[in-house]
């Protein structure tokens, strides 16, 4: 394949577009005191770095600080990375003979359109540049301002859970998802090319990206497939093996999109976020899976992850559960527990947490590339991928075991014994069921309560017309659920949680194994605040916006632990309540509960002054009307 001429002058573009995108401005410091990026000659601008570059200039010197200062050097092929990161350390060195201002960050830039970057950065440790890390996995892309700021005030180049800009992470997924449509693939096909280059990605080295199409699938096909080996998982690689096109024409446009998306997520950093406390991978699939993979159509939707927070949260997952979900999707509660289980411990790392994550979490999705997604997950945070499973979660069961003298649960197709369940907490979102023939949403939970020991508790996302619909779903209410089971807290959400889709949803908590005490208090909660506002077709978080799930946590928590506990009742918010078993359509939802609102005396004056002006405006327009009732208008 001809390669056009490649200089230097793509990846200088490349650098600009990178650092204004991640938030820097790019304009010239010498003219705009607020500036932060010096392009070529425009450092000599800067009386104390001029001093220690002489008339040297490189592609790019970025203001941290007042004295604290990034080099970044470029050159035109991957091949020459070394090169860069080399001359980079040099313009450094040469400016920190100044003690007036100092170079504490260096980056090699190496690449083109073509083949695309590479990227290495490094630190001065005293004196010796090492590479920067986060969660230990070296960094792949350009740093934001967040990042920069914070290696420099912990002037260290080791650090745990940077920052992440989230909406950059979204906005590339988006363009990720552009990229992909304009290379030829379809978007039912999208989601695992993800999951195909993301294992790709796992091991230090990288495919040949200069290598032609069907070169660079085998390439890429043959990492993904070692790594599913590697850990157990070969039977998925199917479910995530690319192919070219059919078309030859197209050959060209679908290596491009391979090589962009690649690159997009080595700048992502994409191997060391995964080993940060939150789920962004979930959240970058979602952005794939709702454009494709028949999602709307068999009712996958993923769940935010401020929500799979939550649900951990209240039911205060432990190192000693084994945690089940049977509707597990891209694994988001499941990394909710694990991340919940390390902030209990001291150490991530911890024994109890490693017997955790390899022994005691188990998820089941009925999707093979959304399971494929789920193990890839899990690998790239090194636990958990041993026990997700592709199937019909109906005709599986847990059964309590143990291994290696630790407790834990195996799957089985067959109903255990009563008293030999495996899971100790639940937590699920069923899909939901758009078409009359799926199945029920209720069943999912029935199904993930045979999934738990006595005594035990299951969290569930559920439409909200699971609790107060009639017929079968009352049916099951009234003769399963609180016959069986102690309903223990009913949570509404936001109406606009899972927007597009337009299902107004609840949360329930359910504790397994002894009928619902007549008299016993549920905690209902209503919490259509969670912090997010609608911009732009999206929810976005807004830390300026009320987020009644984060006040109500920790009272939700103790609830759930202890019915007894009092709890201060809050007009159409939150209330511990029995049950109404008189109500015939047994409506168990917060609405139903809650108390109202007392109005303020401005408000009941108001109200009076509106009741009195519309009701004289009645009387001189309809006079006859009021003759009817012996009232003089006149």
């Amino acid at each position: 394949m001809p390669k056009r001429h490649i200089t230097e002058k793509n990846a200088y573009a490349y650098i600009n577009s990178t650092l204004k995108h991640l938030g820097w401005d790019t304009r010239n410091p010498n003219r705009y005191p607020e500036a932060q990026v010096y392009t070529d000659n425009q450092a000599l601008g800067h009386p104390e770095l001029k001093k220690g570059l002489g008339t040297q200039r490189p592609e790019n010197i970025v203001k941290v600080t007042e004295t604290k200062f990034w080099v970044i050097e470029a050159k035109s092929t991957r091949s020459k990375i070394s090169q860069a990161i080399r001359e980079a350390e040099g313009y450094a060195n040469d400016i920190n003979t100044n003690s007036v201002v100092e170079a504490v960050m260096i980056s090699g830039v190496a690449g083109n359109d073509d083949e695309g970057y590479l990227i290495k950065s490094r630190y001065s440790n005293k004196g010796h540049f090492e590479d920067i890390t986060n969660n230990g996995e070296a960094l792949t892309g350009l740093l934001s301002p967040e990042v920069a700021s914070r290696v420099v005030s912990e002037n260290k180049p080791d650090l745990q859970d940077l920052p992440i800009n989230e909406e950059v992470f979204l906005s590339t997924a988006e363009t990720v998802n552009r990229d992909l449509h304009l290379g030829a693939i379809n978007k039912n096909e999208r989601a695992r090319v993800i999951a195909a280059l993301l294992l790709a990605l796992v091991d230090d080295t990288l495919p040949n990206v200069d290598a032609n199409p069907t070169i660079l699938i085998k390439d890429i096909n043959a990492r993904a497939e070692e790594v599913l080996k590697r850990n157990g998982k070969a039977n998925f690689f199917p479910s995530v093996q690319l192919s070219l096109p059919p078309s030859t024409d197209n050959h060209a446009k679908f290596r491009r999109a391979l090589v962009n998306t690649m690159q997009a997520l080595m700048h992502l950093n994409i191997r060391s976020t995964m080993f940060s406390g939150t789920d962004l991978l979930g959240k970058f699939y979602e952005v794939f899976l709702k454009y494709g993979n028949g999602a709307k159509e068999i009712g996958i939707v993923l769940t935010p992850r401020h929500i799979t927070r939550f649900a951990a949260e209240i039911l205060d997952v432990g190192s000693h559960d084994v945690v089940c979900d049977p509707a597990c999707g891209t694994g988001g509660f499941l990394i909710a527990a694990l991340d919940h289980v390390k902030t209990k411990h001291a150490l991530p790392n911890s024994p109890q947490v490693e017997v955790f994550k390899k022994h005691r979490l188990f998820g089941i999705d009925q999707d093979p590339i959304v399971t494929a997604l789920a193990i890839v997950n899990m690998i790239f945070r090194n636990d958990g991928r041993n026990h997700i499973a592709e199937g019909n979660c109906f005709l599986k069961y847990l059964k309590t075991s143990t291994r290696d003298k630790h407790t834990t649960a195996k799957l089985t197709k067959d109903r255990p014994e009563e008293g030999e369940e495996g899971a100790t907490k639940v937590l699920m979102n069923p899909p939901f069921a758009l078409q009359r023939s799926d199945e029920k949403e209720y069943l999912f939970v029935q199904h993930g309560l045979d999934l738990l020991q006595d005594g035990c508790l299951l969290f569930s996302v559920l439409p909200i017309s699971t609790m107060f619909e009639s017929g079968e779903v009352r049916e099951w209410r009234a003769n399963q659920l609180l016959k069986h089971n102690t309903l223990l807290s009913v949570i509404t959400f936001p109406p606009e949680l899972f927007y597009p889709v337009s299902v107004h949803t609840l949360g329930v908590v359910i504790k397994k194994g002894s009928e619902h005490p007549k008299h016993q208090p549920v905690f209902w909660l209503r919490a259509v605040r969670d912090g997010y506002v609608k911009i732009k077709g999206k929810r976005v978080l807004d830390p300026n916006e009320p987020n009644d799930l984060k006040i109500a946590t920790s009272v939700a928590r103790a609830a759930i632990r202890d019915h007894r506990l009092p709890v201060e009742s809050r007009p159409k918010f939150m209330k511990m309540a029995p049950i109404n078993f008189d109500d015939p359509l047994l409506e168990l939802v917060p609405e139903a509960y809650l108390d109202a609102e007392e109005p303020s005396v401005e408000e009941i004056a108001e109200n009076a002054e509106t009741l009195v002006r519309e009701t004289a405006a009645l009387a001189i327009r309809f006079p006859d009307l009021w003759k009817m009732y012996d009232v003089e208008t006149e």
